[in-house]
């Protein structure tokens, strides 16, 4: 997925301090992100996708149990399935993971790397840049009734000027409804826009 604009340089900031890599769920609701972003081997990330990890993943378990921070090596966590045993055997030696926000929306994220254990300064400033990001990224409560309808008639299929027909207005008016929705929702282009109001229960 595309980060929306200003979201990129705290991503780019956490790839800086994850140099094996890095993945983050922002606002896990009913099982699911309503963003994600990784930049792991694309080898590990099939593996993991492949063989249900998550399922097995201590870090999933611990992050809906709690939230601050811990490393993959704090002999708290146990791993009876030795996925972090797997991960090592792909470079991801050391890494430390971060869980934030509501057990209702919920954000979880990991970083790696191959050379020695991520020091305590290190993750300090990746929970900072996570708790930023689940920020940045907390979903619209609402949207207004011109915004709904203009992203609605969008999603039935109506072009600009049906849509606009439809609703009374110029396509003028509703490009600039279409613009505040995406701009509310954070998204680079209106389909981005619809997929993120329906992920929200917003239309």
């Amino acid at each position: 997925m595309s980060a929306p604009l200003g979201i990129d340089r705290r991503l780019h900031e956490l790839g800086l301090l994850a140099p094996g890599g890095y993945f983050i769920g922002l606002h896990i609701r009913f099982t699911s992100p309503l963003m994600t972003f990784q930049t792991y081997d694309q080898a590990w990330i099939d593996y993991y996708t492949n063989n249900g990890c998550v399922l097995r993943d201590p870090m999933t378990a611990w992050g809906f149990s709690t939230t601050g921070s811990i490393r993959w090596s704090d002999e708290r966590l146990p791993d009876p399935f030795g996925l972090f045993k797997e991960a090592a055997r792909y470079g991801l030696k050391y890494g430390a993971t971060v869980s934030y926000g509501p057990i209702s929306s919920r954000t979880i994220a990991s970083v790696a790397r191959s050379d020695r254990e991520f020091t305590d300064d290190e993750i300090a400033r990746v929970a900072e840049i996570v708790h930023n990001l689940h920020d940045m990224t907390e979903p619209p409560e609402e949207l207004t009734a011109a915004q709904i309808e203009a992203l609605k008639c969008i999603a039935g299929g109506d072009r600009h000027a049906a849509a606009a027909a439809k609703l009374g207005i110029s396509e003028s008016a509703l490009k600039a409804r279409l613009n505040s929705a995406r701009q509310r929702l954070m998204a680079r282009t209106t389909a981005e826009a619809i997929q993120r109001a329906k992920d929200y229960r917003l239309i």
